[in-house]
């Protein structure tokens, strides 16, 4: 049974990284995972040692220690002995690009379905869905493809906001996903609000947050659902 914690952020205004979503995080992984294998590889400004210390120390005070993938002398076999994946944000383009330069797709895609608990936020949210095309982020590197995790049958697009600023010419995030539902008729894409995430264990799914998320589906109305939502149609295969 595959379980997914999806987040849209890991910091929030004025709070501790992750304090957010702390209760959920603890109750997601339960009494028995302690070791998250972590992969940082959507950091580009940040080290990947620095950005693994973040987060160690980050989820030190939840009770998790934290050890970065790109320190395993063989990233395959770490993901097959791994309690726990989480993937940070950061670059998705740049996330993908070593996942498949790292031959890793596969490696981690099993080990989800095979039922190991995987926590994303951001990037590593956005990199579960069949593709990464709803990501925010500029090419600054180009994968092999764009297809991704493929463990969700919709698109996410993190860090969401209907946002339009006075005066603003340009595209709005609205029309942008617009723009990849005309061209991707049967993908329903759900713009995902800072402090907000899904749950996801086997055939169930939930929302969790204060906001609405904005569900995008070509033909249809866009739709504004809350945490008290049912959600399931978003599992339901296109």
């Amino acid at each position: 049974m595959k379980r997914l914690l999806l987040l849209s952020n890991s910091r929030s205004l004025n709070e501790k990284p992750f304090q957010w979503a702390a209760d959920t995080i603890c109750d997601f992984f339960g009494t028995t995972v302690h070791e998250l294998l972590f992969i940082p590889y959507a950091g580009v400004t940040l080290s990947w040692d620095n950005y693994t210390d973040w987060v160690k120390e980050a989820l030190a005070p939840l009770g998790y220690r934290v050890s970065g993938l790109h320190t395993q002398d063989d990233p395959h076999l770490a993901i097959q002995h791994a309690a726990a994946l989480i993937v940070g944000g950061g670059n998705t383009f740049h996330l993908l690009y070593h996942l498949y330069q790292n031959n890793l797709i596969n490696t981690i895609r099993e080990r989800v379905l095979g039922g190991v608990p995987y926590m994303g936020w951001s990037a590593g949210g956005n990199v579960t869905c069949p593709t990464l095309q709803t990501t925010n982020d500029m090419p600054i590197i180009m994968p092999p493809r764009f297809d991704a995790l493929n463990l969700i049958p919709f698109q996410i697009n993190p860090h969401y906001t209907a946002l339009h600023p006075s005066g603003y010419m340009g595209e709005t995030r609205d029309d942008r996903i617009k723009e990849f539902i005309e061209v991707n008729r049967a993908v329903k894409v759900v713009g995902l609000p800072e402090g907000c995430l899904f749950r996801i264990e086997g055939d169930e799914i939930h929302m969790q947050g204060e906001y609405d998320v904005r569900i995008f589906q070509y033909g249809a109305e866009i739709r504004d659902l809350n945490a008290n939502a049912d959600f399931a149609f978003l599992l339901e295969p296109e």
